[in-house]
């Protein structure tokens, strides 16, 4: 744990950290000083992101969490409040995306389990009275729709009107937040090397486009945008609230 860490004597509840940009988050907090809930519906990989975080000399706990789970949800976060005393930072960072899922799955994760995060998380943070923030994982296709070498539907419509809505409820829960200090804001990533866009990788047509497309001319890091939700939860973005910041390598640019 960095003894000038950036959120030192901070508490954080991460959800979608087993893999992934959650896992960066997570590991990276802990490497700030904070102490992590590594939470995941899949228990082994919380688990592990958890004992790889205290490896490194940080604090951490894991959970699982079906965050389509309103129950689920509000335990997460009372859970860790129990383990610390306290709760400062919310990453609602599960989500789900592909042909393999139906609307109504992908809806759940992306769009209704933020939700719960902020509602819940929201609360609580008033509730404690010292402020605290909020970071929603979006997407850059939560402003964009896409036409891919694949046929209709860009991303996946209901990934792309899943992570519209994560823009919304960004926006709203900023203002409800605003006056108690609580800050609520979203990241809209690119294309990002993770196993979400496994299936990418293995279609040629698909890899080219999307790397092809990207300015940069590369797939994302996860680390790249765990940077990104940690400048969210500092006391570096004090004054950044209600927003997105994109993290697209400039696809949104062209």
């Amino acid at each position: 744990m960095a003894q000038d860490g950036r959120l030192n004597g901070k508490t954080a509840l991460v959800t979608g950290a087993g893999s992934g940009i959650g896992k960066a988050i997570a590991i990276l907090y802990g490497r700030e000083g904070a102490s992590v809930m590594a939470s995941d519906i899949n228990e082994d990989t919380a688990s592990a992101v958890a004992a790889q975080i205290e490896d490194s000399g940080g604090e951490a706990k894991s959970l699982r969490t079906d965050t389509t789970s309103e129950e689920d949800v509000k335990a997460a976060i009372q859970t860790t409040v129990s383990a610390w005393g306290k709760i400062d930072i919310v990453v609602n960072n599960a989500g789900i995306g592909g042909p393999q899922y139906t609307w109504e799955q992908v809806i759940a994760v992306n769009e209704t389990g933020v939700y719960y995060g902020c509602l819940h998380g929201l609360q609580q943070l008033i509730k404690q009275g010292h402020g605290g923030a909020i970071v929603n994982m979006s997407s850059m296709m939560g402003i964009i729709g896409a036409t891919n070498p694949i046929g209709p539907g860009g991303a996946g419509h209901a990934y792309h009107a899943s992570k519209h809505a994560v823009i919304g409820l960004t926006k709203q829960f900023g203002l409800d937040g605003a006056p108690h200090n609580v800050r609520v804001n979203a990241i809209c990533p690119g294309w990002i090397d993770t196993p979400l866009v496994d299936l990418i990788k293995s279609a040629e047509p698909l890899l080219e486009w999307t790397v092809g497309g990207t300015p940069m001319g590369r797939l994302g890091r996860p680390e790249e945008i765990a940077s990104v939700a940690l400048f969210l939860a500092s006391d570096d973005s004090s004054y950044v609230n209600g927003t997105y910041i994109l993290a697209d390598g400039g696809w949104t640019a062209k």
